[in-house]
């Protein structure tokens, strides 16, 4: 099926490689020497191509600019010390991002271009990829509306590019997190769900406060009543309370699905661990925390992996937790996710894919 796709690719006459110090990575600033890209006009999907990656030109009123038809993924490209390359279950990501296009009126990507341009664009620049305990290629793909019109409907033309990012870690340390109460990251119906840009603009504001407090994030509550967790600003959040994984549940349509949260969570199935996916009150966590029967407290994400909390900010209050080398189960997961993700030890679950 792959093989029958057609990518036009023009590779660079000169890589900037030699210029990157792989030893330090600032996550995000430094970009590899290709990218995907492919419009969409009349109805359907142009030819792919493989480009050097290059600033792009834009119409000043360009649709997207002004009304928001943006989305974007987040995965990662690994090598190990055979310097084998693999994925991480890019499978769930172009279907998270298609689930995210319907809701933003966008069209869907065919997910054999997806997977053959993604894979293609690995291999043209998997020198580009860490060969470091903690480093990785962090894979962005995006789509937005392209119309030149300035007009409030959806756009009938769109540009799909993947680039591709060498990174180390997100967070280099345990961090200390704000309980939201006044700012709404997302409302029942609204676009939560969808990976939208836009999600991620209302969420600047209240987490610069909170930075300026001393908080590297946020811990967003329900829109309503401010009473129910529901995700942090850069990754779903889970707790072990009395040995059971309790994390919120996805039923809600304000809570983005969570690729790391789904395997950590079939992770911890297949070791018999009890979990429980549900609404989680503030009221419980602070009862929990207080009583000691909450243990241990992180968040799961694709670019953070699993970030252990060790702080709770909750009413002006700062509530401390379990030092990390005190926990059992985030500790052990976040170790055993980057041993699959590098090819280290056996994959039971059929999530990676080796290039």
């Amino acid at each position: 099926m792959f093989e029958d796709i057609f990518i036009d690719i023009n590779k660079v006459e000169n890589s900037r490689i030699n210029s990157l110090d792989f030893e330090n990575l600032n996550f995000g600033r430094e970009f590899s020497d290709h990218m995907f890209m492919m419009d969409y006009a009349n109805g359907k999907w142009g030819i792919p191509k493989i480009l050097p990656f290059e600033n792009i030109s834009i119409h000043p009123a360009l649709s997207a600019l002004h009304y928001g038809q943006s989305i974007f993924e987040g995965l990662k490209a690994y090598r190990n010390k055979k310097n084998d390359i693999f994925l991480f279950r890019p499978d769930k990501n172009i279907i998270r991002m298609n689930e995210s296009c319907k809701r933003m009126c966008m069209p869907t990507i065919p997910e054999n271009i997806f997977m053959k341009g993604v894979k293609t664009l690995i291999a043209l620049d998997k020198e580009w990829i860490p060969n470091t305990a903690d480093g990785s290629l962090y894979i962005r793909p995006y789509l937005f509306a392209t119309d030149e019109y300035v007009g409030i409907k959806p756009s009938d033309s769109y540009k799909f590019i993947i680039f591709t990012s060498p990174v180390g870690e997100y967070y280099t340390e345990p961090i200390k997190v704000k309980l939201e109460t006044k700012y709404t990251r997302a409302a029942k119906g609204g676009v939560g769900r969808a990976k939208t840009a836009g999600n991620y603009a209302a969420s600047l504001y209240p987490a610069k406060l909170a930075q300026e407090q001393g908080y590297q994030q946020l811990l967003w509550t329900d829109g309503v009543y401010h009473k129910y967790i529901e995700e942090s600003g850069t990754m779903n959040i889970c707790f072990v309370i009395d040995d059971v994984l309790v994390t919120p549940s996805e039923e809600s349509d304000t809570i983005l699905k969570g690729i790391t949260k789904r395997s950590v969570i079939e992770i911890a199935n297949s070791w018999e661990m009890k979990v429980e996916e549900r609404k989680v009150s503030v009221k419980e966590i602070i009862e929990s925390i207080e009583n000691g029967s909450l243990t241990e407290m992180f968040g799961v994400g694709t670019a953070a992996t699993i970030v252990e909390i060790i702080v709770l900010n909750a009413d002006g209050k700062d509530y401390e937790l379990n030092p990390p080398e005190k926990r059992k189960f985030s500790p052990k997961v976040g170790k055993y996710l980057n041993n699959l993700k590098k090819g280290r030890v056996d994959d039971p679950f059929g999530w990676v894919i080796k290039l």
